[in-house]
This record gives structure tokens, sequence and C-alpha cells, in this order.
């Protein structure tokens, strides 16, 4: 039951990352911001290996500050 659970919660962060990335690969923002944010969603995916609970909890954050348009400075 458990290990059923897991798979479902992977399945939601893997389509969540999938729709993430699509979205800021469509952001129209400098390029700066576009990498500070693929570097974000690198770590998320890399947290989703080892912890995917916290995975998704980070993605949920990231998820809504791009809905409400906070974007981390680029470089």
């Amino acid at each position: 039951m458990e290990r059923d659970s897991q798979l479902k919660l992977y399945e939601l962060v893997a389509d969540r990352l999938k729709e993430a990335h699509t979205r800021v690969r469509s952001l129209q923002v400098p390029e700066g911001v576009r990498m500070a944010l693929t570097r974000k969603l690198l770590v998320v995916t890399a947290a989703a290996k080892h912890d995917l609970t916290d995975a998704a909890v980070r993605l949920d954050r990231l998820m809504k500050d791009l809905d409400e348009g906070r974007f981390p400075e680029g470089d």
C-alpha cells in the first residue's frame, strides 16, 4: 500500500516538474532569471531522487512563486 502511494507521488512530482520546466522555458524574462529558475528545478529534481516528499514541497513552493510572478534575480 505504501509503495502505491509513493508511486503516485512520484508520478505527480514528475508531471509537475515537466510542467514547471515548460513554464520556465516560456517565460519572457532575462536569461539570468531563466537560468536561476532552471537551477531551482534541477535542485528539486535532485531532491526527488533522495526525498520525494521534500521535493514535492519544494516544487509546490516554486510553482506558487511562478504563479505569483516572484522570480529570483539573475546573475
